[in-house]
């Protein structure tokens, strides 16, 4: 065995290697796109009112690209042009303003010395039939 025999087979492992860690890593870099970008568009959605993130699987999440710098672009047109095609899956939009129902109460119960005698007799009536 000479001696370039026993430097060169290092070399080849340490070639090997790092073939196979390049290939993880760029592996690894797409999946992580491909999970911002899902988080992105379902961010997107809820944004939108989505009533079902279920309707995510209807888009084509080819068309949102992610910079160098990180930022997912194209979601939100992507989300509105869902909206446009398929209204079905987002809630509403109400002009009105959101109002509150007022507290529920339990009726009261009106006194007899409150009524006149045209509701007393209603009431006292109301009751008799109850029986």
């Amino acid at each position: 065995m000479s001696e370039d025999d026993v430097t060169s087979a290092p070399t080849a492992d340490a070639e090997a290697r790092a073939v196979e860690l390049q290939r993880r890593l760029t592996e690894l870099e797409a999946q992580s796109r491909e999970r911002l970008i899902r988080a992105e568009l379902k961010a997107e959605a809820i944004r939108a009112k989505m009533v079902d993130l279920d309707g995510l699987k209807l888009v084509d999440p080819s068309a949102v690209t992610v910079d160098e710098a990180g930022e997912v672009q194209g979601a939100a047109a992507l989300i509105q042009s869902l909206r446009r095609t398929k209204p079905w899956l987002f809630t509403a939009a109400s002009a009105s303003s959101a109002a509150t129902p007022p507290p529920a109460e339990p009726p009261r119960t009106r006194l007899a010395t409150q009524m006149t005698t045209k509701e007393w007799l209603a009431a006292r009536a109301d009751l008799l039939r109850r029986r």
